[in-house]
């Protein structure tokens, strides 16, 4: 495994605490409605004043899309844990693993998917999640481009980019193709298939 900086206790508990309370607040807005759920309700579910809600997140709308900012993070730390020598391809593959229970589980698809409904149907949150959903890549590829460029290519070598927006493209296929089956094989069999498509060259 490559060697990472390790999480300092304060931001694991910070991101423990923005995880909690973004589960919460979905279930309340799954149950009553995004716009008629106030952050007081929210803070209340889950234990807390709304000034300690607050030190978490400055708004409700900022919960909301404050959770792509949550699983990019992950996504990031997910390929830095990678080996070094391992193909970049297969590590994205390994990184995508992070998706499975967003996808198979019950419950949490269906929040995710009413979650995804509530953003797609408000039209600031929809912009500030494609912003999002652009930093999810964008730190994904700097990291590709760490591994595949020399220092003097970072940021002028197209392949980077081509082969993290492949990798979603391919996510984003499996996705599409799990639903419309009946399931009975794990989404990650599609995730495999939908991958092995690309001749994804061995520098990658």
């Amino acid at each position: 495994m490559s060697e990472t900086p390790a999480v300092p206790i304060r931001e694991r508990t910070r991101r423990l605490a923005q995880t909690e309370l973004t589960s919460v607040a979905q279930d309340l807005f799954v149950a009553q409605g995004y716009d008629q759920t106030t952050v007081d309700q929210i803070a209340a579910a889950a234990g807390m004043s709304k000034r300690t809600f607050f030190r978490y997140f400055p708004s409700k709308d900022d919960l909301v899309i404050g959770k792509y900012d949550l699983f990019a993070d992950r996504m990031a730390e997910a390929l830095d844990e990678r080996p070094p020598d391992e193909p970049i391809w297969e590590s994205l593959r390994r990184v995508f693993d992070l998706t499975l229970d967003y996808v198979q589980d019950d419950h949490q698809r269906a929040r995710n998917d009413a979650m995804e409904e509530i953003v797609r149907s408000t039209p600031q949150l929809h912009a500030r999640y494609l912003e999002k959903m652009q930093r999810v890549q964008e730190l994904l590829i700097g990291r590709v481009a760490v591994r595949l460029t020399s220092h003097d290519r970072v940021g002028t070598d197209p392949r980077p980019a081509a082969i993290v927006g492949a990798a979603f493209a391919c996510m984003q296929a499996a996705r599409q193709a799990w639903f419309a089956s009946d399931r009975s094989e794990p989404f990650g069999s599609y995730l495999d298939t939908a991958m092995s498509a690309l001749p994804v060259g061995p520098d990658s």
